[in-house]
């Protein structure tokens, strides 16, 4: 079909710097062309934060605004991030926060882009990405937001209904993301959610203290 665009796909390892600062990756990732993801997305959004945070928040994948901004959680879930991470007694400036996947997969429907689950290769295709950050930053606590995030991390069979809560591997704790209570049926389940995500993230701050 003329005019489409024919994906390059290049292994994600080739964009990795050899010095692998949170800086020099930010840098890299720009060029990534490791799935498709990269041909329909305004920009590489990259994680963003305090190279020597102790808490580090995974989420899934930037949403529409993140796509424009170029940073991570800056629209309506990371507002709901932000209001959590106070409720918990922690601040965004304090951790550093990013994604399983660094490009915005969507769905066009009229003038919106609406929000499509990355495929399983994409979260595949970032993993280089998401442990380089982890390795450069070498965190007290990683708190994976979601599914997405907790699966790529922990393996395919991990469930955050069934395990939140708690401390997994020495170091992971896995809880709901910002933009599953967005989609409360109600108020009720809406502030019971947030309750639950709060405590998980009183709960990794707990950790990272004793790990100092």
């Amino acid at each position: 079909m003329p005019g489409k665009k024919t994906p390059l796909i290049v292994p994600t390892e080739n964009f990795l710097p050899d010095r692998r600062t949170i800086a020099s990756l930010r840098k890299a990732a720009v060029g990534c062309r490791g799935c498709p993801l990269y041909l329909q997305a305004t920009q590489t959004v990259f994680g963003e934060g305090k190279a020597d945070a102790r808490i580090v928040l995974v989420g899934e994948q930037p949403g529409d605004q993140e796509d424009l901004a170029g940073r991570p959680f800056v629209g309506p879930a990371g507002k709901l991030l932000d209001r959590a991470l106070a409720a918990a007694g922690l601040t965004r400036s304090a951790v550093y926060v990013t994604n399983a996947v660094k490009h915005f997969n969507f769905e066009p429907r009229g003038k919106f882009r609406l929000h499509k689950r990355p495929p399983a290769t994409a979260v595949k295709a970032c993993r280089p990405w998401l442990d380089a950050e982890l390795e450069a930053l070498r965190p007290a606590v990683v708190v994976l937001l979601g599914a997405t995030a907790a699966q790529a991390i922990l393996g395919p069979t991990f469930r955050v209904t069934r395990d939140r809560g708690k401390v997994v591997r020495g170091s992971f704790i896995a809880t709901l993301h910002p933009s599953a209570l967005l989609r409360a049926p109600d108020p009720a389940a809406r502030e019971e959610s947030f309750a639950l995500l709060v405590a998980d993230l009183k709960l990794a701050a707990r950790h990272a203290s004793r790990a100092d």
